[in-house]
């Protein structure tokens, strides 16, 4: 990320380093083409075409002598019998006899650098102008040298800017890794992240990233809490049943001590206490479970389940009548759902209106397409009661005295959940509880 960042610039930096070399180079070089334009110019103007060719001037090996200039026929038989001072080429030739353009040479003249520009002189002439080129030559190393330096400062400073970038971005991951090793280490969901602060809405990714990191902690540390808080619960509440199974199954190891009635009160205590214990183990596995199994989804009607859990809550609460209603246009409504837990969360509904009711009086139970309704006509639901009915292990004042281990309605709104509907509880008009599961869609 670092490389990534700082790449860009150190890009730009170079580029516009090159950038400025070339145009200072340019400028230098301009400037000295421009003074030997001149030069060839004034030697043009100062003499006739009909001059004889040969080296006109000579004292260009010093830096501060005139520029050197000599003329150049196009025919090599018209050249002087003194040497020229000056290389001559056949590009010199094609520009002497016009078939070339005038053109400029960078060249080594008596071991100095040298500057040589070429043009046509009259007709069948070429003239060739030199000036030392030593200041345009030094200008151009020092700007390069500037230059080289400026771009590696401007590189080194794009690195350790990409560098400060990159940590400050990934800051929040570090800290995310930190806090997950942490978590990994002690096991405890508790840690979380430190956020940036900011205005709410304009994090940038990486920050958002941690606050769904910390989201997920809280629901972990939550999901710790409430399994550690079950089997807490299912601790205590499972203390009572056992202890009394034990104490029953030592007093049968000595029957032969014990009467006919006392022997058949203790199996009665025996068997009633397992069943309490077998229940309850039974509602803590269906609790464990988070969510239905998709592949045992189909299609139920709850019309013909909910009459056939009415039946069978009849049966066993001979003491308590039963009054099913079913409207018209409920008779064929139906929910995707798993119907054994269906058929549990009705029966738990029914069996905790039951418990509450005084005998003789009826439990209500009311389909529609919207709902199904359970009522009683017990002593109902006290209002600082109503938040915590659907908690697990949670038991009112009022029902401490009565069967059952408060795991009941806490597995009803679990399966209700599971199956996408919500079941909740309320005080009855004219006393009782009221329990509405409204079904989805």
């Amino acid at each position: 990320m670092a490389i990534a960042a700082a790449a860009p610039v150190a890009l730009v930096a170079v580029g516009v380093c090159a950038a400025a070399f070339l145009v200072i180079r340019y400028k230098l070089y301009q400037q000295l083409d421009q003074n030997l334009a001149q030069s060839a110019t004034l030697i043009a103007q100062q003499r006739h075409y009909d001059t004889e060719p040969g080296v006109v001037t000579g004292e260009c090996r010093f830096l501060g002598a005139p520029a050197c200039s000599q003329i150049v026929p196009a025919d090599p038989g018209d050249d002087p019998s003194k040497p020229y001072l000056l290389p001559v080429t056949h590009s010199t030739r094609q520009v002497a006899s016009g078939q070339a353009s005038p053109y400029y040479t960078s060249l080594t003249l008596h071991g100095k650098p040298t500057r040589m520009y070429t043009t046509n002189y009259g007709k069948g002439n070429a003239v060739q102008v030199a000036l030392r080129a030593d200041i345009a030559e030094r200008g151009v190393r020092q700007a390069a040298g500037l230059l080289a330096a400026v771009g590696g400062a401007g590189v080194l400073l794009s690195g350790l800017g990409g560098y400060w970038v990159s940590r400050t971005g990934l800051a929040p991951v570090a800290r995310l890794t930190a806090t997950a090793e942490r978590i990994a280490a002690t096991r405890d969901a508790r840690h979380r992240i430190e956020l940036p602060p900011g205005p709410p809405g304009r994090e940038d990714e990486v920050t958002r990233l941690a606050a769904s990191f910390n989201a997920m902690l809280a629901e972990l540390e939550k999901s710790v809490t409430a399994q550690r808080r079950l089997v807490a619960d299912a601790s205590h509440e499972l203390r009572t049943p056992l202890t009394a199974l034990r104490t029953n199954a030592e007093l049968l190891a000595r029957a032969d001590r014990l009467t006919d009635t006392q022997r058949e009160r203790a199996s009665g205590a025996l068997a009633r206490q397992l069943r309490e214990v077998t229940g309850m183990v039974n509602d803590l596995i269906e609790l464990a479970r988070d969510e239905e199994p998709q592949p045992l989804l189909e299609e139920v009607r709850l019309a013909p389940l909910v009459a056939h859990v009415v039946d069978a809550a009849r049966g066993h609460w001979p003491q308590v009548p039963f009054t099913l209603q079913v409207t018209p246009d409920a008779d064929g409504t139906s929910i995707p759902g798993v119907p054994a837990r269906l058929s549990r969360l009705v029966t738990n509904l029914l069996d905790n209106a039951a418990k509450f009711s005084p005998p003789g009086t009826p439990v209500e139970v009311s389909l529609t397409p919207a709902a199904l309704t359970v009522r009683d006509h017990g002593p109902g639901i006290a209002e600082e009661d109503l938040p915590y009915v659907f908690d697990r292990f949670y038991r009112a004042e009022k029902a401490r005295a009565l069967p059952g281990s408060g795991l009941g309605l806490a597995m009803a709104r679990q399966i209700a959940h599971a199956h996408g509907a919500e079941l909740s509880a309320e005080r009855a008009a004219g006393g009782g509880a009221l329990f509405r599961l409204t079904l989805p869609g």
